[in-house]
């Protein structure tokens, strides 16, 4: 994930470069202006639109492009149907990373799996959330609402979001978890 940021903010910086001579016009627009970093597809069901708000929130303030597939009402709906539509993103590689919740964090997950290539973990730390993406290359984080806070949510987020797969002897574990 760091060389996906690092490529875009040298893209950046040189379609900024190659479009005015004024230095101190470039550094400008190089400071104010909010490019996106990535697109994060997220869905939950019932247990989990204040969770989903503060995501969303998080997310957008750091420049990510939110897919929204979430319920944002308490009345109970069918947490497949959002996990299938976030794990759809995710293999169609319309989203970099998904992100689903519901009340145990399984269910969902459970149908997210069940995506070809796709990898959702149900993560309730921070370290488990660094574990799936650095040793599974998780692309999908699976939160269980009734079972962490919504500032625990959000920490894990940004974690799973900000740590890159180790690849190395993982790698081969990895290829061998998709049925073929």
């Amino acid at each position: 994930m760091l060389e996906f940021l690092l490529l875009s903010a040298l893209i950046i910086i040189t379609n900024l470069l190659l479009e005015t001579e004024d230095i101190d016009y470039f550094c400008e627009t190089l400071l104010t202006t909010q490019h996106t970093l990535m697109t994060i597809s997220i869905g939950n069901d019932h247990a989990g639109p204040d969770y989903k708000s503060a995501i969303v929130d998080y997310l957008e303030s750091n420049g990510y492009e939110v897919i929204n597939h979430g319920t944002n009402t308490f009345e109970s709906v069918d947490y497949p149907d959002f996990g299938h539509a976030v794990a759809y993103d995710v293999e169609s590689k319309k989203a970099h990373f998904g992100i689903v919740i519901c009340g145990s964090g399984n269910g969902i997950a459970m149908s997210a799996n069940k995506h070809q290539d796709i990898r959702a973990a149900l993560c309730w730390t921070k370290e488990i959330a660094e574990l799936a993406r650095n040793h599974n290359d998780a692309n999908i984080i699976s939160i269980p609402a009734r079972y962490t806070s919504i500032q625990q949510a959000v920490e894990m987020v940004d974690t799973f979001l900000n740590t890159e797969f180790e690849g190395g002897r993982h790698a081969n574990r990895v290829n061998k978890i998709a049925c073929k």
